[in-house]
Formats: structure tokens, C-alpha cells, sequence
């Protein structure tokens, strides 16, 4: 299973901070992912809606969408951090 992890504004909107998920075999990048937690329904749907920014890393580091994904990966969504 993989975990899913949510940081931050994510986290407090889809009430979840983390999750195992059994990816299925046409679930191969971040993007079908993202597909699939938005096929939930809501808040997933607007969250992932593709209208806010939202940064991905697999396992520790930062990649995109079509960054390949599996089973034993550790997939962290999180917003971009801002500071000062």
C-alpha cells in the first residue's frame, strides 16, 4: 500500500493528515492519483481541481505529476509554503 500523506491548508480541508491506499495497476503516476481522489467527491474534488497550486513528493522529493508512482511509495501532497 502507499501512503498518502496531506500537510498543512490539505490537511484541514480534507479532514485526513495520511492514509494507506492500495494503488490499482492503472494507477501509475501522481496524476492518476490525483484522478482518483477526486472520483471521492467532495472536499477531494475541489481540492485537487487543478485551480490551487499543490506540490507533490514521493518519497521525500519533490516531483510532478507525471512522476511515476507505486505501492511502496510514501506520496505527500502539501500547498506551496510562503515566507519571510
Amino acid at each position: 500500500m502507499a501512503d498518502i500523506l496531506y500537510f498543512a491548508r490539505l490537511a484541514e480541508a480534507l479532514e485526513i493528515k495520511s492514509e494507506a491506499l492500495e494503488l490499482s495497476a492503472d494507477c501509475k503516476t501522481v496524476d492518476d492519483l490525483v484522478a482518483l481522489l477526486c472520483a471521492r467527491g467532495e472536499p477531494f474534488a475541489s481540492e485537487f481541481n487543478g485551480e490551487t497550486r499543490i506540490l507533490v513528493a514521493i518519497n521525500q522529493e519533490m516531483s510532478e505529476p507525471t512522476a511515476a508512482i507505486s505501492n511502496t511509495d510514501e506520496i505527500a501532497f502539501f500547498p506551496p509554503v510562503t515566507g519571510g
